[in-house]
């Protein structure tokens, strides 16, 4: 393995039962991970988690991945989280969370407004 496989490795948690972040609420990140503007996110705000969601998978430790995203909530983002990682992050995490069926899904599935206008 190369040396930045083995760090991403290292980064995720184990198994997707290891993610046990908030379903709703707001998660004050801690300043290493914030971005600018970005220090807060309300879990409840779909748009919101997603961009959390692939900040912390790109950027996290084990122990922030773990705490701060939901493995529920990953799964129903996951179609639309997957397209903004890097394409070996994405790989990762599919087989590490076990995320490849999600990643068959559409976005219309993910989108509970999108429902309505399918035919």
């Amino acid at each position: 393995m190369l040396p930045g496989q083995l760090g991403l490795a290292g980064r995720l948690p184990g198994q997707i039962d290891d993610l046990r972040g908030p379903v709703r609420g707001v998660i004050m990140l801690p300043k290493n991970l914030s971005w600018p503007g970005m220090r807060e996110c309300d879990v409840s705000d779909n748009r919101g988690r997603r961009s959390l969601y692939a900040m912390l998978l790109a950027q996290g430790k084990r122990n922030d991945i773990a705490r701060f995203v939901n493995a529920g909530l990953l799964r129903q983002d996951w179609p639309l989280i997957r397209n903004s990682l890097d394409s070996r992050l994405s790989r990762r995490c599919e087989r590490r969370f076990g995320l490849a069926s999600a990643a068959g899904t559409t976005a219309v599935a993910a989108d509970p407004r999108a429902a309505g206008q399918r035919g």
